[in-house]
């Protein structure tokens, strides 16, 4: 699981990111609400935790900005800002829970715990696309082009991951969660296979999937 932190008090931040490795989590720390928003547009999560009173975006607007480009992350706002009415206007803008500060550890981690085991959102009957390749799950066809292109099943779900978040940073680890299972025993080698043979399915299209060295992979055109 791969959690963004988006917390000014520093101090705060830096004890909640000990809990998380503590936990094998890992953790992206940011402490304003501008760059916080820009992680959470350029990179794959499972879990957001926001802070509302931020500097220079509050985290209002992110959420709010957020939802409005259908980014689905769970979003767990984490605030001093207990009022009802608070509380009622984060979840209406989107947020899937909702804790106030002072918190007890243990809970923070269990409400992080279940957002993160929420399935995910996945295409039903519809094609996804980007650029010019296309996808259907239930089916398990890919077109690139008018031209049909077969996967293996592992294939078909690393297309869906980068198809479904195209121009966004997924990590070697965040693949082998969704596609293997954290309790499996594929390593990073595993996903560079995958990446090798998608690339090569991919080569006529007008599509790239990018390495970002340390980070790990983005889908874009070329």
């Amino acid at each position: 699981m791969k959690v963004l932190l988006i917390e000014d008090e520093k101090s705060l931040a830096q004890a909640m990111a000990k809990l998380f490795e503590q936990n094998h989590i890992l953790v992206d720390v940011v402490y304003d609400g501008l760059e916080g928003e820009m992680m959470a547009e350029e990179n794959m999560y499972d879990v957001i935790i926001l802070d509302l009173m931020l500097p220079y975006v509050s985290g209002l607007e992110i959420l709010k900005n957020l939802r409005n480009k259908k980014r689905e992350t769970p979003v767990l706002i984490l605030t001093a800002m207990d009022s009802t009415k608070d509380k009622v206007k984060g979840l209406d803008l989107g947020a899937d829970d909702y804790m106030v500060k002072p918190f007890e550890t243990e809970e923070l981690m269990a409400r992080v715990r279940a957002l993160g085991r929420r399935p995910k959102k996945v295409y039903h009957n519809d094609t996804a696309q980007f650029s010019d390749v296309s996808l259907d799950m239930n089916k398990g066809v890919v077109m690139i082009g008018e031209r049909p292109q077969t996967l293996t099943a592992k294939e078909l779900q690393l297309l869906e991951m980068f198809i479904k978040s195209p121009g966004v940073i997924i990590s070697k680890e965040q693949i082998i969660d969704r596609i293997w299972g954290l309790d499996s025993e594929a390593v990073d080698n595993s996903v560079e296979i995958y990446i090798h043979y998608l690339r090569k399915k991919l080569a006529d299209s007008n599509t790239i999937i990018q390495t970002k060295r340390g980070l790990g992979y983005v889908f874009k055109e070329k």
